[in-house]
């Protein structure tokens, strides 16, 4: 029985996704914990600033060249050239790691060298005394890009072949890293050791992977094939998905410029903000996107489009099914959400009702942030990595007006409001090209259940609304057990509602969950 529960879990596009979600809640979890000691310990003030600011410059070099990248451009063309010939796919991932390690470590030499000046660019707003610390945090957290290089070349290798175990335990090894810096390196180091605990947590983040990566019959070799058709394929397949992610790169520090010469704290509120709605989007969007990756670039490799409209199609209809009543509750218990995760030490009201007010900016935009991943990945199975430049490249320019015409207005929460304007557009973008690619996307089936899930979730926020102010009534708002009460009565009496719902109007992704916990346990 063991074993066919394995299979299930290992062997399907669910599975896959019930394992990296069940991770990623654990890694969001910690990631929580990680902000919470940072808020607590440092406030939304100029140290936290200074650390997220210091982010910039790194997250430049390791974003654009290797995350999101190389896997897009990896694993379409490791898969082709695997099934064929497994040792020539690992030539090929081989010439790949080295060639990029290489690139990554020039760049960091260069670009710890020229820190001081790219930080004053970056931060302008910010005191000589902050901008000094941000040089150098940002120094030191240049070294964690080269451990990131190799880790991420690993989770490639891994999710290539479903693999996602250890894929999706590794961010949370890099929480534990940050939480030891925050913890203990801090109180020897002072703010610097911020930045350690950050490179240690990028230690963590490849030593984990590594087993799993050797039981794939993978080896390291020291091989430079930069000639082989294929290692030039995924380079060329590389070069517009960097080009994208230097847009998006781009945008946050266009975001950080802004934000620096706004309220101080404005860059730790915005960043505070931005993880807490990433935890659902992450769960939920990137975790479907990621698992059904690989079934997207088979069932195109074998010319079976009609399976891979039926996959899109699902993973949509899923993705809206938990993302959209998320969204009801984000928004409706925003401040119990940012009071209970961050309200702690040095993080004050003010800093809640400024963050809360952001992270309602961010959750108008929750299903379209949740639904790009996966029409990227789309687009990448096609072994099309320039389209979702393009969308990006709109996207880039609406944040960038958008932010400043109402950053200066409203403040963090104008960034917020920028940025989900520019999301929503990027996803309609991404949208209409696939469809206008393949002709059709069962867009029939995706609107009706999405009119079906927006219908009860309205139902569920009126739920929640009501238990809320029926609890706030009962309990001590001004302590952390009243508010934690009150969240939690009012939001696991508002998913009752939703589950009673979905039962009653017969929801289609409800009955496939079902479906798949009854094949569970029967086996």
């Amino acid at each position: 029985m063991l074993k066919r529960i394995k299979n299930l879990l290992f062997g399907s596009v669910a599975g896959g996704a019930i394992i990296i979600a069940t991770f990623s809640v654990l890694s969001r979890l910690v990631g929580l914990l990680r902000d919470r000691l940072l808020t607590g310990t440092f406030g939304a003030g100029q140290v936290l600033d200074a650390y997220y600011a210091a982010f910039r410059l790194p997250d430049l070099i390791f974003n654009t060249l290797v995350l999101g990248a190389l896997s897009s451009a990896f694993t379409p063309v490791f898969l082709e050239i695997w099934h064929k010939d497994k040792e020539q796919g690992w030539r090929v991932a081989n010439s790949v790691l080295n060639i990029l390690f290489v690139a990554i470590f020039v760049l960091t030499i260069i670009f710890f060298a020229l820190a001081p000046l790219l930080v004053n660019l970056f931060v302008p707003g910010f005191s000589l005394e902050m901008k000094l610390l941000t040089t150098k945090l940002t120094r030191i957290m240049l070294l964690s890009i080269l451990f990131f290089t190799l880790s991420n070349m690993v989770s490639s290798v891994l999710s290539s072949f479903r693999r996602f175990l250890a894929y999706s335990l590794a961010p949370i090894l890099y929480n534990l890293g940050i939480i030891f810096g925050v913890v203990v390196l801090t109180k020897i180091l002072g703010p610097i050791g911020l930045a350690w605990g950050v490179v240690f947590g990028s230690l963590l983040h490849l030593l984990i992977q590594l087993p799993s990566v050797f039981k794939t019959g993978y080896h390291w070799e020291n091989t430079f094939s930069v000639k082989n058709p294929a290692v030039k394929k995924i380079g060329l397949l590389m070069l517009p998905r960097c080009f994208g992610l230097a847009i998006s790169q781009f945008n946050l520090i266009v975001t950080t410029i802004i934000a620096s010469g706004l309220l101080a704290g404005t860059v730790a509120i915005y960043n505070l903000a931005f993880n807490l709605i990433s935890v659902p989007i992450n769960i939920f969007g990137t975790s479907l996107a990621i698992s059904v990756f690989p079934v997207f670039s088979q069932t195109l490799i074998n010319g079976e489009e009609g399976s891979f409209i039926h996959h899109f199609s699902k993973t949509v209809r899923r993705i809206l099914y938990l993302i959209i009543p998320t969204t009801a509750i984000f928004m409706l218990l925003r401040i119990q959400l940012v009071r209970l995760i961050l309200g702690t030490g040095k993080f004050d009201w003010k800093d809640t009702i400024l963050t809360s007010q952001a992270l309602l900016f961010f959750a108008v935009s929750l299903f379209a942030q949740s639904l790009i991943p996966v029409l990227a990945r789309a687009f990448y199975a096609k072994q099309d990595t320039f389209t979702p430049v393009k969308a990006a490249t709109v996207g880039l320019v609406i944040n960038i007006v958008g932010s400043l015409i109402l950053g200066p207005k409203m403040g963090v929460a104008g960034l917020a409001l920028a940025f989900s304007i520019s999301s929503i557009i990027n996803f309609l973008i991404l949208f209409l090209i696939l469809k206008l690619h393949l002709g059709q996307l069962d867009e029939k089936r995706v609107f009706n259940s999405t009119i079906k899930i927006v219908f009860i979730s309205l139902i569920m926020a009126a739920a929640i609304q009501t238990i809320k102010n029926l609890v706030g009534l009962s309990v001590n708002m001004h302590t952390f057990t009243g508010v934690l009460i009150q969240f939690l009565s009012a939001a696991f009496g508002g998913g009752i509602f939703y589950l009673v719902l979905s039962l009653l109007f017969r929801c289609q992704e409800i009955e496939l969950i079902k479906k798949y916990l009854v094949r569970v346990f029967n086996r």
